[in-house]
């Protein structure tokens, strides 16, 4: 445009032809055109980039945050993702667009006069190396930011998913002022990293609106020297419609995307060899020393708050390699949070547990574990894909159905076609989610398998087959929150959670010693024994078989509790109330 402007004049209005001025002017509004399609196809490419782009850190992510139960995935996928996307765009643009508008611009300048060079490349130059050398103080700027609003949100997600909790245990004051530092945090990452909007200002100033001022500064010497009227309008021209808007563009640009793509790839895709689809290419654990205990809990202290009661409390315990663990107790009285403490996804605030000799957590003692909860998760795609979610590399046929055969899948997988079929994760039944993750579980190089009511929605033939099954499994230790008395009976060792009484031992040895597994050995008795009836009578006498809603203290009901020979105390009852003579 540039040169189409100088020529319109020289040639053209100033020599009072204006159809050869009006003709240079036509020609650059043919370049406009030119360049409005050229920069429509650029679109399109870069679209072809940056959509795989997205949908492979998605898959990086979701990867990490399952495997690694990582707190600060939340964020990764709901801002950092998006930033790495757009700013990959961005950057791919302006990068484009200043390459080729600078070198244009120059090619058009020297073409012009060769004395317009000296006067507009220095300064350009100098602010182009100005923006460059502040790029990565900003990069560390951008980062302290990201790392800030990943602690908020990890922070922020836990709070608002544990209100009702935080208010029970009148910890308001405690959680606002926790809140409070991290969100002050971030408003002082971000007013560092705005700090630094400084030195972008100051290049543009030097390397796009200098030139205009030392353009018309020396103004007299170019005309003397050669260079004509039009030229130094188009000089003006060059600068001002190109150089100008395209190191604007490059500096707000790769001042802001590009640090900012710059670091939440660093965040998103961590330094080391990677599979491609996201999981480390090895996956197998580290092996541990001979003698090192699968399982170590050392003075285990964990409560949900502040003001709360522990939940588990001074728990030491030790579970050799190749031990199968239950882990039994009331409802509620913490069998799910002791589970989700040895996997890392809960931090003790006292007392220390190692998996395989390797701090809990850690990257290295996650890769020794794999936790299936009781709401199975299974995903779209092929079975194949689903069983080995938890392998870097693929999975033989000949051992997916093996170990399908082994956990109890093999039917389900015959009736839908085999490994290479598709599921539909809502057609399938509780229990059928969790053969399947069973199975991903089996198939899995962790060596300390945590079942927290894993197989819950399974009859007891299948449960105890997929259970004897990761018995059976060479280097496994089982650790499984049982619900059924046959998960208790066929392990090596049971663990019995009453909150500060924890009973550890095997299963005859806990009849002997522990009343409450006696009393959930019985409640769990298919067969109920001479003093246990079969079902609550509700005869004149009120006689119920086990204690329920309603029951306790209503002076209406006898509860056959307990062995013969024992007798329930009025501290027994749930709502502590005398019996009344019952």
């Amino acid at each position: 445009m540039g040169y189409a402007l100088a020529r319109a004049l020289d040639e053209g209005f100033l020599r009072d032809r204006t159809d050869i001025g009006l003709g240079w002017l036509g020609v650059a509004a043919l370049s406009v055109a030119v360049g409005a399609y050229g920069t429509g196809r650029v679109y399109e490419a870069v679209a072809a980039l940056v959509e795989p782009l997205r949908d492979r850190l998605v898959e990086r992510v979701v990867a990490r945050g399952v495997r690694e139960a990582d707190g600060g995935a939340l964020s990764a996928l709901t801002q950092q993702v998006e930033i790495a996307r757009d700013t990959f765009a961005g950057v791919v643009m302006v990068s484009r667009s200043f390459v080729f508008t600078a070198a244009g611009a120059l090619i058009g300048l020297g073409s012009l006069a060769p004395a317009l060079l000296l006067v507009v490349a220095p300064p350009l130059v100098v602010g182009v190396g100005l923006f460059m050398a502040s790029m990565r103080p900003l990069a560390h700027r951008q980062e302290a930011f990201l790392v800030a609003d990943e602690r908020l949100a990890d922070r922020l997600g836990d709070v608002c998913a544990g209100l009702r909790d935080v208010t029970a245990g009148g910890a308001e004051e405690w959680v606002a002022a926790d809140a409070g530092t991290r969100i002050d945090a971030e408003l002082s990452a971000a007013r560092s990293l705005a700090r630094w909007g400084v030195p972008r200002v100051a290049s543009i100033a030097v390397g796009g609106q200098l030139p205009v001022v030392l353009l018309l500064l020396t103004a007299p010497w170019l005309l003397r020297h050669g260079v004509t009227p039009g030229a130094l309008v188009g000089a003006l021209a060059y600068v001002t419609q190109s150089l100008l808007p395209a190191l604007q563009n490059l500096v707000h640009g790769l001042g802001t995307s590009g640090s900012r793509l710059a670091v939440v790839l660093r965040r998103l895709v961590p330094p080391g060899p990677a599979a491609a689809d996201g999981t480390p290419q090895d996956a197998r654990p580290v092996p541990a020393p001979p003698g090192t205990p699968a399982l170590a809990l050392s003075g285990l202290t964990f409560a949900y708050g502040p003001a709360c009661a522990p939940v588990v409390e001074d728990l030491t315990l030790g579970v050799p390699r190749g031990a199968h663990l239950a882990v039994v107790g009331p409802s509620g009285i913490g069998k799910s949070t002791l589970v989700s403490l040895a996997a890392g996804l809960l931090r003790p605030q006292r007392g220390a547990i190692r998996l395989c000799g390797h701090p809990v957590p850690g990257d290295t003692a996650h890769a020794h574990r794999v936790l299936i909860p009781q709401e199975a998760y299974v995903f779209s795609g092929t079975f194949a894909e689903n069983l080995g979610w938890l392998r870097p590399d693929p999975v033989p046929e000949s051992e997916l159905l093996a170990a399908a055969e082994a956990v109890g899948l093999a039917p389900l997988l015959g009736r839908h076609g085999g490994p290479g079929a598709l599921i539909v994760p809502a057609a399938l039944s509780d229990g059928e989610r969790q053969l399947i993750a069973l199975t991903r579980a089996f198939l899995s190089y962790a060596g300390v398998v945590l079942l927290d009511e894993a197989t819950c929605h399974l009859d007891p033939e299948a449960e105890e087959r997929a259970e004897r099954a990761f018995a059976s499994r060479p280097g496994t230790t089982l650790v499984v929150v049982a619900h059924r008395i046959a998960s208790a009976r066929r392990a090596d060792r049971v663990l019995v959670m009453d909150g500060r009484e924890n009973v550890y031992g095997t299963h005859e040895e806990l009849l002997e010693r522990s009343p409450l597994y006696r009393d959930l050995v019985g409640s769990w008795s298919a067969v109920p024994g001479p003093s246990e009836p079969a079902l609550a009578l509700r005869d004149t006498d009120g006689v119920d078989a086990v204690a329920g809603p309603g029951l306790a203290g209503d002076g209406r009901h006898v509860v056959a509790h307990g062995a013969v020979g024992q007798v329930q105390a009025a501290g027994d009852l749930r709502d502590g109330r005398p019996l009344r003579g019952e």
